[in-house]
């Protein structure tokens, strides 16, 4: 199918418009029930804050895809909104009452069945069980990326921003509606809900709003296609997308095992933002040079996208070979809080 630009700029502008009405209700919702982040030495906030704010950014895209449900493939707009709203109740229910790493996960897993059984899955191998086995690597390595990325005002919702603003771009030339719709919602309702969100923050998304941006992200990446190039070379294009959050989830696993604790039970100051303000950045400017880091991985993948073989993997070698020493770099002047 087409794009047409009008409607995806009415499909933004819905999803916007939403997210801005519906997150001020929200947030009395949140407070009504007593859902509500309390402050601790862990976190950078130092009064209560309500939760539940990713309820309105799910609400801005799955309405909006709804009123133009006549534009897709039924079966896969019910596969990716079922999946999504599993992963939305899983971080619901960990905002009220805390969750197990463990059930989260499960939770993740059954949405990618879903997933799967309609027929979006990463299309790399020959054997459907590896796909489907790196499908849930995927969905469940960004949706939990997305929620480590989930500690500073106005991060996770306005990274997502840009990686869907990019995946837009890519989806319009290349011809994919439904990729093209879900970004520009997706983009919309995080822009919408920034408007509370950011410094002064009124509203947290909490793992209702990150888990499900982390899976709509990963769906994004895995239904992107680039007919006029190589899957040897595409499938590295939303990893690209996505470096931000990728990278930081890197670093976490990386410092807390040097540390020698569990890097996902173990809450702590030791994420990228938290390095850029331990080198002397306000909390504002530490997001701020996030989304410019965001902003440069996206031009990035849209090079990739145009590259050939040799091209492409002489780009991702010298990726690696950034992130490495960012890594490093990081570890060695960027000093962290760790956790008590």
């Amino acid at each position: 199918m087409s794009v047409s630009l009008a409607q995806i700029f009415l499909i933004f502008l819905s999803a916007l418009t939403m997210s801005i009405v519906s997150t001020p209700l929200v947030r009395r919702l949140a407070i009504a029930v007593g859902i509500i982040d309390q402050p601790n030495a862990r976190k950078v906030h130092t009064n209560p804050v309500p939760l539940l704010g990713g309820l309105a950014i799910y609400g801005g895209v799955v309405v909006t895809l709804l009123i133009w449900d006549d534009q897709f493939i039924l079966r896969e707009l019910a596969a990716i909104l079922g999946g999504a709203t599993i992963v939305v109740v899983c971080g619901m229910l960990d905002d009220k009452w805390g969750l197990s790493a463990s059930l989260k996960l499960l939770g993740q897993i059954i949405a990618c069945f879903v997933l799967i059984y309609a027929g979006i899955q990463v299309q790399l191998f020959a054997s459907p069980w590896l796909n489907a086995l790196i499908t849930i690597a995927w969905v469940a390595g960004i949706s939990n990326a997305i929620n480590f990325l989930d500690n500073m005002d106005g991060l996770s919702a306005g990274l997502t921003a840009v990686a869907s603003a990019f995946f837009l771009q890519l989806a319009v030339l290349n011809g994919q509606f439904l990729v093209a719709a879900l970004s520009a919602a997706t983009m919309g309702a995080c822009i919408g809900f920034l408007r509370h969100n950011f410094v002064p923050t009124k509203i947290f998304m909490g793992d209702t709003g990150s888990l499900f941006l982390g899976f709509i992200l990963a769906v994004l990446g895995i239904k992107l296609r680039f007919p006029s190039n190589s899957i040897i070379v595409t499938w590295m294009i939303p990893i690209v997308v996505l470096g931000v959050p990728i990278f930081d989830t890197s670093m976490v696993i990386v410092a807390r095992l040097r540390r020698r604790v569990n890097p996902f039970n173990t809450p702590g100051k030791d994420h990228i933002s938290h390095r850029f303000v331990a080198l002397g950045s306000s909390r504002r400017e530490a997001v701020l040079i996030c989304y410019m880091l965001g902003v440069g991985c996206g031009i990035t993948a849209t090079m990739l996208s145009k590259a050939d073989v040799q091209e492409a993997y002489a780009l991702a070698a010298l990726l690696i070979g950034i992130a490495a020493v960012g890594i490093w770099l990081f570890e060695r002047y960027a000093r962290y809080n760790p956790p008590k």
